[in-house]
């Protein structure tokens, strides 16, 4: 390995009391954690059950029932005396890693609660309207045994429409379809000033439609989406590779496994992802839909990874580094939903013995535990220890430079596994927050097409080596260096993890050109806080955010005039 590639040498850390607490946090996840989260787990399949039995007809009744309660609301508050507008949400139950501290500000809430329903499932125009709420284990629970699915289906249960097309979504899928957002026909959006909207890319509110992505919900409140349906097959023919070599190597592995150099489209597959789960070593799976048919063919083994007792998911393909490469069927549903059961890997942080099998086998069926449910059962020093000693971040980075990212992380953070996803970033007709490379088209590199750059989701989630080793290390400092990193090699931060850019280095990342002209034309200005101050690390105070958004409303109306 280089001197370039060698991780920083670092002097040994002190421990606190929050290092054992943490250490022993286990004790809380099994006995309060697990059984409130199962029982939640239950309350909702019984409403998701519940909302299934109602017809579409009066589920769309319910739906504008409750979009006139929303407009309602926003009629009701009073610019000069109320806060800017928030969801009624509380903080600790986004899945995301920020803390919500925009919430502590003074605010005015609107309550989106019971937008959780499934409104249409057109199978002639393969579209799914759906309410934000909706996750993403209630639509596959609907789609699937109708041999349909949403063209991106994000791999844990509790993600919401809502969450992934306001903010970030991706799965192994992306690589055909771009981003969860790039997969959405039209969003239904309650404006400012309480008008209803339908905006699609051809209509007159086509401008709000490329803006929305990202926007974090600083336009307006979305209410509904049309989402591209596709049609699937009941299993996934999975085939596990496995790749040694340097990081570039591992890099280049993974490219080829699913976009040929040749540019031969019948060798792409339906579904791929890699998991690099040291410097050398990588697995890299390309999946297919197959027929029940051919699954249950004599000889081909079927591997129902959604039982509570099978090995997690990502264990079980590092098993193809020593059996070598292998294929198998899995049913589609359990192949989407196949890192809900350990959180990726962060369930054996969590859980340290939550992979044996004596556990999975007595208790498995009690994970995971709710996302939610842990960050509310830890306090402000629990909260930071995470925030300096934990990382839980996505770099968005081109295809061609995933070898020089999985580089700078192990020198950097040293954090194993590694999550790989591509996804293609379109080059829309108005420039988005997130836009590929100027000049991708002309130089078309693996993977990339006239009309999108292949990118890829380095996905970063673990306890980094320095902490596993008891070294010092500087979370904030750490991710201060890879938004560095990103900004100067074309890559993206999703605003779900914690941040820790200043107002110019955010918008030297996202291109804000649309976005503020639609706040502005919108009139979200005055009632939605801004997406850098909903991003920013660190509590708000209502002065702070009141002073940010005057500048910027004076700035719109000395514009305007």
């Amino acid at each position: 390995m280089s001197d370039l590639q060698a991780p920083l040498v670092r002097p040994k850390r002190k421990k606190t009391w929050v290092d054992y607490f943490v250490k022993f946090r286990w004790i809380i996840v099994i006995f309060v954690v697990l059984p409130i989260s199962a029982t939640l787990y239950f309350l909702i399949y019984l409403g998701d059950m519940w909302s299934e039995s109602k017809s579409y007809e009066k589920r769309r009744k319910e739906h504008d029932q409750n979009v006139a309660k929303v407009i309602k609301r926003l009629k009701e508050r009073d610019a000069a005396k109320d806060g800017l507008v928030c969801t009624a949400r509380k903080p600790w139950i986004a899945v995301g890693m920020r803390n919500v501290d925009y919430k502590r500000a003074r605010h005015f809430e609107v309550d989106l609660g019971e937008f959780r329903n499934i409104l249409e499932i057109n199978k002639e125009k393969m579209i799914a309207r759906v309410e934000p709420l909706v996750n993403m284990g209630q639509i596959s629970r609907a789609t699937v045994p109708m041999n349909l699915s949403l063209a991106v289906v994000a791999e844990l249960d509790d993600l919401t429409v809502g969450g992934l097309i306001n903010g970030y979504g991706i799965e192994g899928s992306s690589h055909l379809y771009g981003l969860f957002a790039d997969t959405v026909v039209a969003y239904e959006i309650v404006l400012a000033g309480g008008e209803l909207v339908r905006a699609t890319k051809d209509n007159e509110y086509s401008d709000l439609f490329y803006a929305i992505p990202w926007s974090q919900g600083t336009l307006g409140l979305l209410v509904a989406a049309e989402i591209k349906l596709i049609p699937v097959k009941e299993y996934m023919r999975l085939t596990y590779i496995p790749v040694k070599g340097d990081l570039q190597t591992l890099a280049q592995g993974y490219m080829d496994s699913f976009a040929p150099k040749d540019g031969d489209t019948s060798k792409i597959p339906d579904f791929v992802e890699g998991m690099v789960y040291n410097p050398t070593e990588g697995v890299m799976m390309v999946g297919t839909y197959a027929s029940k048919e051919e699954a249950k063919k004599k000889g081909n083994k079927i591997n129902n990874v959604g039982w509570w007792f099978k090995p997690w998911f990502y264990q079980h393909a590092q098993t193809a580094l020593k059996k070598g490469e292998f294929v198998e069927y899995i049913p589609t549903r359990e192949y989407y939903h196949r890192h809900t059961r350990c959180l990726y890997w962060e369930g054996k942080l969590i859980l340290p013995f939550g992979d044996q099998f004596w556990f999975r086998f007595l208790f498995g069926w009690l994970m995971p535990p709710k996302v939610s449910l842990l960050k509310a059962t830890q306090g402000e020093a629990i909260r930071n220890y995470y925030h300096d000693m934990h990382v839980i971040q996505d770099m968005l980075v081109p295809l061609y430079k995933v070898g020089d990212a999985l580089e700078w992380v192990h020198r950097e953070m040293e954090v194993y596994p590694i999550w790989l996803c591509p996804h293609k970033l379109y080059k829309a007709p108005i420039k988005q927050q997130i836009y590929p490379e100027p000049g991708f088209e002309y130089e078309r590199r693996q993977g990339d097409t006239e009309d999108a750059q292949m990118y890829t989701d380095v996905g970063v989630y673990y306890a980094p080596g320095p902490v596993l080793r008891g070294e010092e290390f500087d979370g904030s400092e750490a991710v201060r260096k890879m938004e560095k990193w990103l900004i100067e090699n074309g890559g993206f931060q999703p605003q779900y993890a914690v941040s820790e850019l200043d107002e110019k280095s955010f918008w030297r990342m996202f291109d804000g050109d649309l976005y503020e002209h639609c706040r502005k034309k919108y009139r979200a200005v005055g009632t939605f806080m801004s997406v850098y101050y909903k991003s920013k690390k660190g509590r708000k105070t209502e002065k702070e955010v009141r002073e940010a958004e005057q500048a910027h409303l004076e700035t719109a109306y000395a514009e305007a005039d």
